[in-house]
């Protein structure tokens, strides 16, 4: 079942690639997405409670100790979850542009896909550094064909970025597989690498090159300066892929890979980690409150909350790491539908500026109540599917250091401010002859946000459906990995 999730999206993508066919490209993508999905559909109904299902393993190198391994816990399936959710949406969101080359475009989208769902299914550490690597690919060269102004130089420090800071994963994976000691032999797999007992030295680098690779995905401060200039400059389609998939790779290799391989080391580091990610917080919130660019304001918000999700998840105590991991869902549920909603009023009206926007309740009652949904969702407000995340998230901090906890906790302060701000500029205001024109949303845009508005609610009244699929899969790490 596990390598269904590979071969569906990776098919497709070899289909549209090399064949090429004229007309049938967005279809056949938006096939392959919801078949991934309705398997994914079918995975919810598995026992994680025992650890491990839906395993699959050959050997590829085995005289190296490397296998193509794939499993799925708890952990992983929410992860697919949200990857496989999130495509359908994301295709159908770019259903009326115009790509040239449009089976490249898509071919290249399936691409990422099946790498994302690589990344979160491996249980092999070389195969999850390849799966790592092979998603930075495809995103490359949708925003540097596809971007805007600037694309050329914007994704280039975006791919020298990430690309640097996974050399420094793979050093860090290389010298843990060297300590390795399996019948003689050295290995890859998952629970021979997070069974070496490491130095106190020897931990401490590989944890922070583990950290390096992980930090510049999600990114925290100071390894983010790469991201707002790559979310403005890429396509709508790459953007959400970016921000609302991509960048969990990071947060998800903490809990599976960085903490379970050197937690020898956490207590040393964990503290700078921590500060960083709550400084991260702070800087990306204030950056936020000044911009007059949506799609600019919605990627600093990106950082802010990320930031809380990364100090929530190395605080490493279970309202930390569940937190994390339900906020890691719903932050890419709600920033998609925060960039969808940029790209609308971008494509009507011709602007990102908030200063050029106001009074669009008026003509578009549907797109300000679906519009406000989303953000009272983003800003955590009870009831709605980020404020169990972000409680959760809270908690561990606090649990971990007071001071540190308080500070985390201004997020949602700034959170409301940027938002409530942008919304109000957007949808109030004195109309202008164009938002006075501005056309409601059609029937596509409305299934799109009306899935994603209806998650921001049920997810909101019913989050110990995602906790319970998790609590298992958590409660196993933790007791396997003491710090």
């Amino acid at each position: 079942m596990s390598l269904i999730f590979i071969l569906i999206p990776l098919i497709a993508s070899a289909i549209l690639l090399l064949l090429r066919p004229a007309g049938l490209s967005r279809h056949l993508a938006l096939a392959a997405t919801l078949a991934n999905l309705a398997a994914t559909v079918y995975c919810l109904s598995c026992d994680y409670s025992q650890g491990m299902t839906c395993n699959f393993s050959v050997p590829w190198v085995p005289s190296a100790g490397i296998h193509f391994s794939l499993g799925m816990d708890g952990i992983t399936l929410i992860m697919l979850v949200l990857t496989n959710l999130l495509a359908p949406l994301i295709l159908l969101t770019s259903w009326e542009h115009k790509f040239d080359n449009e089976p490249r475009y898509y071919g290249l989208v399936l691409m990422m896909l099946a790498a994302l769902n690589g990344v979160f299914l491996a249980q092999d550490g070389l195969v999850f550094y390849i799966f790592y690597e092979l998603a930075l690919i495809p995103i490359y060269f949708i925003c540097a064909i596809w971007g805007g102004q600037d694309r050329i130089k914007v994704t280039l420090k975006f791919f020298i970025y990430t690309f640097v800071g996974s050399l420094f994963m793979l050093v860090a994976l290389l010298w843990v597989y060297l300590q390795t000691n399996v019948n003689g032999a050295h290995s890859f797999a998952w629970a021979d690498l997070t069974a070496v007992q490491l130095s106190p030295t020897a931990a401490h680098w590989v944890l922070v090159g583990f950290f390096l690779a992980f930090a510049v995905k999600m990114p925290v401060f100071p390894f983010h300066t790469w991201q707002p200039d790559t979310y403005v400059t890429s396509p709508t389609t790459g953007t959400m892929l970016l921000s609302g998939i991509m960048l969990k790779m990071g947060a998800y290799g903490v809990i599976r890979w960085m903490v379970p391989l050197a937690p020898e080391a956490m207590h040393t580091v964990d503290p700078l980690f921590i500060s960083l990610a709550v400084f991260g917080i702070l800087y990306a919130s204030i950056i936020a409150v000044k911009q007059s660019d949506l799609k600019r304001l919605v990627a600093y918000s990106s950082i802010a909350h990320v930031g809380l999700i990364a100090a929530g998840i190395m605080a490493w105590n279970k309202p930390g790491v569940q937190g994390g991991i339900i906020q890691m869902l719903n932050h890419g549920i709600n920033v998609v539908g925060l960039f969808f909603i940029v790209d609308l009023l971008e494509r009507r009206l011709g602007t990102r500026s908030l200063a050029d926007m106001g009074g669009i309740a008026k003509s578009a009652p549907k797109f300000a109540t679906l519009f406000m949904i989303i953000v009272l969702g983003s800003v955590a407000v009870p009831l709605t599917n980020g404020f169990p995340g972000e409680f959760l998230l809270l908690n561990g901090v606090w649990t971990y250091n007071f001071w540190l906890g308080v500070l985390s906790g201004l997020t949602i302060i700034f959170g409301a401010v940027y938002m409530l701000r942008a919304y109000g500029l957007v949808v109030f205001g004195e109309a202008r002859p164009e938002t006075e024109r501005f056309e409601d949303v059609n029937t596509r845009e409305f299934l799109v946000l009306g899935i994603i508005a209806g998650l921001v609610i049920v997810l909101g009244f019913f989050p110990q459906t995602i906790l319970g699929l998790t609590e298992a899969s958590v409660d196993r790490i933790l007791s396997a990995v003491q710090l």
